[in-house]
């Protein structure tokens, strides 16, 4: 389906004057009232319940500590300020007609509810304060990126265990499990695995990720190889995983969460300052998870380990060191191969929705190894450097991995391969500088950056033939450990070392108050050392990124354009049958988007609407043949609008919409029956929306929530012959929350809807969940 660019053009004028004109009418007031907030010790206090006690008005300060009332009526009023763990502050305003009274506010600890604010406290879900993003300290509005944050406060209200689940607070995005035991997300028409961790490498690909020690989610949108590479980023963008950080009080929570298919998992956080001057502080978060599998045979046995420490050296000088440990026991998914002639849609296999061809001891038993340092030094004021240091190492002892190729709706044959042992191992080191300065008038928010990266692997993997076929409608027996262990072989393969040199530079221009531009580009040095006899090679891209900003209204609505770039170094590939060595180029994406951003009305909303269009070059491809061929050009264009509210104190919504349009355009000669076709895990259409509501005053700390998420058809190959269905999936909780300690219950899929994930894998029906959580 084409998507009618002037329509869409159309849309979104009209969506920017209606943003402006309700922001510019809600100016029109009789007085203002305009304060900062800060804490006992000096910083900014966001997520502080402001109200003007006896009347309407109420709101929440944002990430700077601000808040303001506009329209207000002139009087004399209280003015209420409350955050958990500090004192309730009241203070009598004087509102004048056509005047702003200003105010100055700091918050007293309350040494009675202090830990509950920094372990469990209820953060604004509309922040977008990121320092990852863009690498700098720029706000929302003035990055002319678009990206999404989910709290963990959303994950806790919505009882989220898994990624899985977590990342559908975003906008297009959906969960992708890999047959490797990975997991990664697909949004604007690619996949993309977890590949960042606080801005540096991480690895999920075969060992996926706990959200234990995850503070937030971050989702950066279109094609972020200027400031993230290629090894971080995809087409789509980029998923950051934000870390719990150690802090000066002495806190600890323990969770313990039950539900359907034998689900038991144990969670802690505790925190505490090693010394008096609290300069040296530790947290560590630690998940143990034991469930089984809605289906016949399989489960998912996992263990998490999170120790974080930070060092204040001086004022000026900080260190920090933490690192993940991470054990995994369990099964992974079936890859749904290929389906014969006549099959056109998954529902029509005859396979039992809740049975699967494979016995539970075809397991897999991985681990993951990562630790992370990092040295933050003021140089001179408003000067800042960054020295980072990643070490990443997966190890697979052996993972059995499945698959399954339909020769009838009723009739499959499968073959399992074996992988393992695997060892990858990844060495980042990074070098940031961050400053502020100004050209006459003009200022200027400056990166320059530098990476080196190392990559060393060892690889063994085999698969069997296939098996006896399989009448999926009679009493089958599952293929089993034994059967395969006789027939797989197992064979290592060579894989050489690369490294990665990386030099980066950003510059956010502000014109004036209101009008921005950013200048980024970024030049990667990829080499391939020899192995065997298959000489070594480099390539060298060059990734540039432009946008423009401007303010329509100051601080709350501004409009953005931006040219950003993504590449893929594509190493050479053997062709089948002696074909010889194909060298391959670097494959680029180029993205222009427009739109318009809005965090208004008293911080209670935060949306984001854009049109997007995304141009791959030099896709590579396997033809009928099986050859490897590098001719491709891959279209993805597309629409996402994110709208997050709290217009009362204690509702919130989190909303979205993705439309997506991701066509191959272009082929060679012999595979022109694909042009024009979608390409494969590409719905066109995604939705997703949660709303909850907690009492404030009878019954406060009781809530409820409720949510949906709506995924359309979309394809399993190119050549768009099968699909996965749509599917609307619904969600509802019960919570009560108390300063002391909290507990949950949560129902998904309350239709028991059967629905598909994009390897064609069958997913939970109707799930319990009960969670109880203390607070020491």
């Amino acid at each position: 389906m084409k998507y009618p660019k002037l329509k869409t053009l159309r849309f979104l004028f009209s969506m920017t004057m209606l943003f402006s004109v309700l922001i510019l009418f809600s100016q029109q007031n009789n007085g203002k009232i305009k304060g900062t907030i800060i804490t006992s010790d000096g910083d900014a206090a966001a997520g502080v319940n402001v109200i003007l006690k006896n009347s309407k008005y109420g709101t929440i300060s944002n990430e700077d500590g601000v808040f303001e009332f506009n329209r207000v009526k002139a009087n004399t009023y209280t003015l209420q300020v409350s955050l958990t763990g500090y004192e309730t502050l009241e203070q009598e305003v004087n509102v004048s007609e056509n005047e702003t009274t200003s105010l100055n506010l700091q918050l007293k600890v309350s040494n009675k509810e202090l830990q509950e604010v920094v372990i469990s406290g209820k953060k604004s879900i509309l922040s977008k304060k990121t320092d990852y993003v863009a690498r700098m300290p720029i706000s929302n509005l003035e990055n002319p990126q678009v990206y999404s944050v989910i709290h963990k406060e959303i994950l806790q209200e919505q009882i989220i265990i898994d990624i899985n689940n977590a990342v559908r607070n975003s906008p297009g995005v959906i969960p992708a499990s890999y047959p490797s035991g990975g997991f990664g997300v697909s949004f604007r028409g690619f996949t993309t695995g977890i590949n960042a961790r606080n801005g540096m490498e991480t690895v999920t690909g075969r060992s996926s990720v706990d959200l234990s020690n995850v503070e937030r989610i971050e989702i950066m949108k279109g094609p972020s190889g200027t400031l993230f590479g290629s090894s971080i980023s995809s087409f789509g963008g980029v998923v950051n995983l934000v870390t719990k950080k150690p802090f000066e009080t002495t806190a600890s929570e323990i969770s313990y969460t039950a539900g359907s298919f034998g689900l038991n998992r144990l969670t802690a956080d505790v925190n505490t300052p090693l010394n008096k001057d609290k300069t040296a502080l530790f947290r560590i978060n630690i998940a143990v998870n034991r469930e089984k599998s809605f289906l016949d045979y399989g489960f998912n046995n996992t263990l998490a380990i999170s120790p974080s420490f930070i060092y204040k050296a001086n004022d000026k000088l900080h260190f920090t060191i933490d690192a993940e440990l991470f054990n995994v026991n369990n099964t992974r998914r079936t890859y749904n191969g290929t389906y014969a002639a006549g099959i056109t849609s998954i529902e029509q296999v005859k396979l039992d929705y809740k049975k699967t061809l494979f016995h539970d001891d075809l397991d897999a038993k991985t681990s993951a190894t990562k630790v992370f340092a990092q040295a933050e030094y003021e140089i001179a004021e408003n000067w800042k450097s960054t020295t980072l240091f990643s070490y990443v190492d997966e190890n697979v002892e052996r993972s059995y991995q499945t698959n399954i190729a339909w020769n009838s709706p009723t009739e499959a044959v499968t073959r399992v391969s074996l992988y393992g042992p695997i060892y990858n191992n990844y060495i980042n080191i990074q070098e940031n500088i961050n400053g502020q300065f100004a050209t006459g008038i003009i200022k200027h928010k400056f990166l320059a950056g530098a990476n080196y990266r190392l990559f060393k692997s060892n690889f063994t993997y085999g698969t069997t033939p296939f098996f006896a076929p399989i009448d999926v409608t009679t009493n089958f027996t599952p293929i089993r450990k034994k059967a395969v262990d006789a027939v797989v072989p197992q064979i290592i393969w060579p894989v050489a070392d690369q490294e990665t040199f990386s030099v980066y530079a950003s510059d956010v221009i502000n014109f004036t108050d209101r009008l921005s531009a950013m200048l980024s580009l970024r030049l990667d040095n990829f080499e391939r050392a020899k192995i065997g006899t298959t000489e070594g090679f480099h390539q060298t891209a060059l990734a540039p990124k432009l946008g423009l900003v401007y303010e329509l209204v100051k601080d709350q609505v501004s409009i953005f354009g931006n040219y950003m770039n993504g590449f893929q170094n594509n190493q050479p590939v053997q062709q089948p049958n002696n074909g010889g060595l194909l060298v391959l180029d670097p494959t680029y994406a180029v993205q222009y988007e427009g739109g318009i951003k809005a965090e208004a009305f008293n911080n209670k909303l935060s949306a984001s609407l854009s049109y997007y269009d995304i141009t791959i070059d030099n896709v590579t491809r396997t033809d009928a043949d099986g050859n490897y061929v590098q001719d491709g050009v891959q279209v993805s264009k597309g629409l996402d609008f994110e709208l997050i509210a709290y217009p009362i104190p204690g509702l919130n919504i989190v909303s979205g919409y993705a439309y997506n349009d991701n066509r191959i355009v272009k082929t060679s000669e012999n595979s022109k029956a694909i042009e024009g076709n979608k390409a494969a895990s590409s719905p066109e259409n995604v939705v997703n929306f949660w709303t909850s509501y907690t009492f404030q005053n009878k019954l406060k700390g009781l809530g409820v929530g409720f949510g949906a998420n709506y995924v359309d058809d979309n394809y399993i190959t190119t050549d768009n012959i099968v699909y996965i269905p749509s599917y609307t999936v619904y969600n509802a909780t019960l919570f009560y929350d108390q300063p002391t300690w909290r507990v949950g219950v949560k129902l998904n899929n309350l239709t028991n809807k059967k629905y598909w994930d994009t390897y064609a894998n069958s997913q939970s029906p109707t799930n319990l969940l009960v969670s109880v959580t203390f607070k020491f």
